[in-house]
């Protein structure tokens, strides 16, 4: 029988249930799928049928081609190495190999090459990183990027299962006249803003606003990039949005960055300020193209014409998590 052996771990979690979903309808060539999680016991649907849960173990990656991982950094830590002995290549989700330099770090959209120097590993970045460098790859070809400015708006499915959950019933608390228990977020989210996502770390950056600056310059192979990024969590159920202001080495305008966009894979260009047309969260939910628009010059630009503004929408578990896993599993099929 055709196909790759396919072992997704973190099966029961939000990414792992979009990987088996995204592996199903893109008929990825499957020859027989194994569910992993740290405990066995449970079944999920694959193809029509129940497909057992295994608790993972020493021998769960034997004979395994392709194992996507949907886990947290320690556990990635304790098991890629060992399904890659085995001879499995993993697909890592979390960021525990994300910037070694032994490890490609790709969005295939933009660094595709980068996939054939893997040692057995291969990171996939992170969601905010993945949704910004979709829309911007194509005008770092063109233009040159020199600079980028982020602001991240991200949903609390971002914080998984927990996050949904706080906000609905904090929405609900609300309604009712109660008053809001925030135990996920470090503050109620219902109704509010927080700037502030993973760790504080260096000269007062969050964790997360780090790995834009430091993952762009890896996935874009240009390690001079200068990056500042605020992360902010908003009230919003699913997929992040971006307000985007690139520095170019060459001047670019609005209508060259459109065209160029209209053409770039994994982008749906939407951009017509008059019949407001423009990206939204809840519309660039459940689907994997990367939503952009409100293109338009950075009039604070030192040197004329050599900035862009850009906002983007796009589906942080899908394209932003499984979705760009699947993608590169996909790449591997063909030279296995």
């Amino acid at each position: 029988m055709p196909g790759l052996n396919v072992a997704v771990f973190g099966a029961t979690g939000a990414v792992g249930v979009e990987m088996i979903k995204i592996l199903e309808e893109r008929d990825f060539p499957v020859r027989n799928l194994c569910l992993l999680a740290s405990r066995g016991g449970r079944s999920m649907e694959w193809r029509g049928a129940q497909t057992p849960v295994e608790a993972v173990g020493p021998s769960s990656f034997e004979g395994i081609d392709v194992a996507l991982f949907a886990v947290e950094g320690s556990v990635s830590r304790e098991w890629a190495p060992a399904a890659a002995r085995c001879g499995a290549v993993v697909i890592d989700n979390s960021s525990a190999f994300r910037m070694d330099l032994e490890v490609p770090l790709v969005v295939p959209e933009v660094n595709p090459e980068d996939i054939a120097r893997h040692k057995g590993i291969i990171a996939n970045p992170n969601c905010s990183t993945i949704i910004a460098l979709v829309a911007l790859a194509p005008l770092h070809r063109a233009a040159g990027l020199t600079r980028l400015v982020a602001s991240t708006y991200q949903a609390v499915s971002g914080a998984g299962k927990a996050g949904l959950e706080e906000l609905e019933r904090q929405v609900q608390d609300y309604a009712r006249g109660a008053a809001p228990v925030a135990s996920a977020f470090p503050y109620p989210i219902a109704f509010n803003l927080i700037p502030h996502i993973d760790a504080f770390d260096e000269d007062d950056y969050t964790k997360e606003e780090l790995k834009m600056r430091n993952e762009s310059r890896k996935i874009l192979h240009a390690p001079d990039l200068r990056v500042s990024c605020t992360c902010v969590r908003v009230p919003v159920l699913r997929s992040h949005s971006e307000a985007l202001t690139a520095e170019m080495e060459r001047p670019l305008s609005p209508d060259e960055a459109r065209e160029i966009l209209k053409n770039a894979p994994g982008v749906k260009l939407l951009d017509d300020p008059a019949e407001r047309l423009y990206p939204m969260p809840l519309y660039a939910s459940d689907q994997d193209l990367i939503h952009v628009g409100r293109v338009r010059y950075d009039d604070s630009a030192a040197e004329g014409h050599k900035g862009l503004v850009l906002w983007v929408s796009g589906d942080q578990l899908r394209k932003g998590a499984a979705t760009n896993a699947v993608q590169i599993a996909e790449i591997i099929s063909k030279t296995r």
